[in-house]
């Protein structure tokens, strides 16, 4: 990592980390970088002007100051693009839409620098976004899902034979490259995967779901993991 990168990730680190600051040796632990760099790196955030507190001794360690506050965006070229590209490469996610419109209002609000370093990383990532489910049909699973009522679809299975199913949402799935709505079929009164793809229609209904767990489907594998992100660690 750059030090200009580290630097950035610095002043994140101790924004995440609140009133309780972080530990020199925690931070150099975190970025692989001796507890002297970590030192090095703080005076020159704070010579820079970001608002640092240090608290010698045990315990001790970096913080922001009190009523103290970062840009509400302070990103990276690089982490920027990461953004952008990550997005672009999944026109098929659920709420795509919405992340892309989140994305370009965070880019937009960047320094002009960093905006247009950013663009120029983005453009060398392309994306094939060939075969993506209407946008009817997604909006009509992202409803379901965020109201959790029930969605009313007619699904084509692998077969070709096409059935209406009344279903109620447990969560959205992407494995093997393709993106699944995991719920209660009423229909086989039991918990189905869906591929998005198979949907040809889908119309929410004002009924309400009636509570089914996530546990229902199973253990996941070990290489599944949730799409919110990871708590800081304290």
């Amino acid at each position: 990592m750059k030090r200009s990168e580290r630097l950035h990730a610095l002043s994140e680190a101790l924004r995440r980390s609140g009133k309780q600051g972080c530990s020199a040796k925690r931070l150099a632990d975190e970025f692989e970088v001796s507890v002297r760099t970590i030192k090095r790196d703080m005076t020159a955030l704070e010579s820079a002007g970001l608002p640092i507190w240090s608290r010698p001794g045990p315990g001790g360690g970096y913080g922001l100051a009190q009523g103290a506050s970062l840009p509400p965006v302070n990103l990276s070229p690089v982490q920027a693009m990461a953004l952008l590209a990550a997005v672009a490469a999944s026109p098929d996610a659920p709420y795509s839409d919405l992340a892309a419109t989140g994305a370009r209002k965070i880019v937009d609000v960047l320094d002009p620098r960093t905006r247009e370093r950013a663009e120029q990383l983005a453009s060398r990532v392309w994306v094939n976004r060939a075969g993506v489910p209407s946008r009817a049909i997604r909006s009509a699973l992202e409803q379901a899902m965020a109201d959790q009522r029930v969605v009313r679809i007619d699904y084509t299975s692998g077969e070709g034979v096409t059935s209406h199913r009344d279903v109620e949402p447990i969560l959205f799935a992407s494995t093997g490259g393709r993106w699944y709505l995991i719920g209660w079929c009423r229909l086989r009164s039991a918990v189905r995967w869906f591929a998005v793809a198979r949907i040809q229609e889908a119309n929410v209904t004002c009924e309400a779901c009636a509570g089914h767990e996530i546990h229902e489907i199973g253990t996941p594998p070990s290489t599944a993991r949730s799409a919110a992100p990871h708590p800081w660690n304290t």
